[in-house]
């Protein structure tokens, strides 16, 4: 992803959460302006904080480097955010993952397909408390 269209979808992002009443700044050159590596976004809403690391493709898979998601999990778990991974293919939503459900590839990369996110991934809704998720298997009779 070039640097602009990256900026741009987190930017995209960072606009959505607020408008969703979360408090949200994004992280200026994560992952190069400082030897610490920071997440793309924070966000919270006084019960609930992220620290999401935000990836967009106009269609193939998007790859993180496993360094990239283990600096991830650091910084939520020293800050006291949730990590997720948050990825957006052209012309659908934002769909996020928790590092622990996504594929790990033979050389410790992440991967998300796009079918994947569109079919497991917790839409933008689900993620900031506006909707939630019922399993099929959650209904008694």
């Amino acid at each position: 992803m070039s640097h602009a269209k990256g900026d741009r979808v987190e930017r995209e992002l960072v606009n959505r959460l607020d408008g969703a009443g979360f408090a949200v700044m994004r992280a200026p050159a994560s992952g190069s302006a400082t030897e610490r590596e920071l997440p793309d976004v924070l966000a919270g809403n006084g019960d609930t904080f992220y620290a999401i690391e935000a990836k967009s493709s106009s269609g193939n898979p998007i790859y993180l480097t496993g360094e990239e998601v283990e600096a991830l999990v650091f910084f939520a778990r020293n800050f006291g955010a949730k990590p997720r991974i948050g990825v957006r293919f052209d012309r659908e939503d934002w769909y996020f993952f928790h590092p622990g459900d996504c594929y790990v590839t033979d050389g410790g990369n992440y991967r998300v397909k796009k079918e994947t996110a569109l079919s497991d991934g917790i839409d933008f809704d689900e993620l900031t408390g506006q909707t939630s998720r019922t399993q099929l298997d959650e209904y008694e009779d």
